[in-house]
């Protein structure tokens, strides 16, 4: 197996015997890689810390949620995976659909959203702006939030859960381009998010060594 995953963390199992077990498995020759997903900054990082410590199998990529709708993991799991040279391989990247504009035309239109009472005024304003970028640019809604995405700090991977050949291909068109830095502005500015303690604390004492190190 290429690539291993920890699907979620169970706070169960000790650190020391899960990064033990997997690296056990990476010297049988069973799994080439490990990664993780859905865990707290902090944990990883205590878990390569010992890999990296003890000589074992570190975690080489990262499965988060993360799209213009849910910025949460800008505050510590994207800088963290940066650091560490973590790969990271987001999903729902499309906000349950709402980012391609379709429930900007028909909040009744069938979906994930919908079915999960997801859709708010915010994200619909965000879809908006991507979809007017999209119109401006001759790209999709679905392509310029992949690519926005994509282009996010460090090595991102975006996952894509399309249902059909016509939408596997739309999505792929994210590699296409890359957004011009203007419409990345427009795009962060409508999504934004307060970053929280210490981090806005750190960006009033010294904010360009902090907007370098997030680069």
């Amino acid at each position: 197996m290429d690539l291993y995953w920890v699907h979620a963390r169970d706070f169960t199992t000790p650190v020391e015997e899960m990064m033990r077990g997997l690296d056990d498995l990476v010297r049988q020759g069973k799994v080439l890689y490990v990664g993780i997903s859905d865990t707290p900054a902090w944990e990883v990082s205590r878990a390569n810390t010992l890999a990296e410590l003890r000589g074992w199998t570190p975690f080489v990529g990262l499965q988060i949620r993360y799209s213009l709708l849910d910025r949460a993991v800008e505050r510590e799991l994207l800088p963290m995976a940066k650091v560490m040279d973590l790969t990271v391989t987001p999903w729902d990247t499309l906000g349950s659909g709402i980012l391609t504009g379709k429930y900007n035309q028909d909040r009744s239109t069938e979906g994930r959203a919908a079915l999960r009472g997801q859709i708010e005024e915010r994200d619909l304003g965000i879809a908006a702006e991507v979809v007017k970028i999209a119109e401006e640019i001759g790209r999709t809604p679905a392509q310029v939030a992949l690519s926005w995405v994509r282009q996010g700090p460090g090595v991102i991977v975006p996952l894509v859960g399309a249902k059909t050949r016509a939408q596997l291909d739309d999505n792929l068109g994210c590699l296409e381009f890359e957004l011009e830095p203007e419409h990345k502005q427009r795009l962060d500015e409508a999504s934004k998010i307060q970053l929280g303690f210490p981090h806005d604390f750190l960006r009033q004492m010294m904010p360009k060594a902090v907007e370098d190190h997030r680069a």
